[in-house]
């Protein structure tokens, strides 16, 4: 299926690893522009070079997503070094799973002001632009009590709020705002794959609650979160896109 993403430009927040970094290739796959953001800037510069193999634009900045001058300014350098913005991708988080006020501020500062902060300094390229949206990375963590911090859950479940709220509000607009909820995904250097060695009993308990007996990959969630970003989803708007292999109970209707 042609995506409709060729000549469209296109933000990944957290762009050098797991769905983030699988986002940016598919969409730079796809002819897409590619900028994405990270703080570790050695990896961001390599990561912006592999997106360059393959014949597009391709930009990144070394920023801290809490940091809103930061961000803000590496939105603008984006739309300046692309020539504008079609699409963003919020896929950072703070990954604050403690039971305490410093998961709380995390989550806040973190998951939820960064993509509020996204959104608005993101919006004058999005109104001029034709094929808009607004693709919020969730978790289903946000729909089900598990086994993470209660902060954690609660700033997943109010992104899709805000994304649907978004949703409602951008329509007349023409920007599409959605959101994706993966089950828990596994990749080297993420977190599963750090509990996996430093917590074999919390892996094991994450594991047997799969259906499928396995974690998801990187790419099956970065393909449901840019079909939903792309031109080829442009009815979909105001949905939140549960990838979880059935992890799940909770029905949706």
């Amino acid at each position: 299926m042609d995506l409709g993403l060729k000549g469209n430009r296109a933000l990944i927040t957290g762009g050098t690893k797991g769905i983030g970094l699988r986002c940016a290739e598919i969409f730079a796959q796809e002819g897409a522009a590619v900028s994405i953001c990270a703080r570790n800037a050695d990896e961001v510069a390599a990561t912006v070079e592999k997106l360059k193999a393959a014949d597009i634009d391709a930009y990144g900045e070394a920023v801290d997503v809490s940091d809103k001058a930061a961000l803000e300014n590496w939105i603008s350098n984006s739309a300046y070094a692309l020539g504008g913005i079609d699409m963003v991708v919020g896929n950072v988080s703070a990954l604050a799973v403690t039971d305490d006020e410093d998961a709380w501020k995390a989550g806040f500062d973190t998951d939820m002001m960064h993509s509020v902060r996204l959104v608005n300094a993101a919006m004058p390229w999005l109104e001029k632009s034709k094929a808009a949206s607004i693709t919020l990375i969730s978790s289903v963590s946000g729909r089900e009590i598990d086994f993470t911090g209660p902060a954690y859950g609660a700033f997943k479940a109010a992104i899709v709020h805000y994304a649907q709220g978004l949703a409602f509000k951008l329509a007349d607009k023409n920007i599409r705002a959605n959101t994706v909820s993966p089950g828990n995904t596994y990749f080297e250097g993420g977190i599963w794959a750090s509990i996996e060695t430093g917590n074999p009993e919390l892996f094991a308990e994450a594991l047997a609650l799969n259906p499928t007996g396995r974690m998801a990959t990187p790419e099956e969630i970065a393909r449901g979160a840019v079909f939903l970003a792309s031109p080829a989803s442009s009815f979909t708007t105001g949905t939140n896109l549960v990838i979880d292999g059935a992890l799940t109970r909770g029905v949706q209707f």
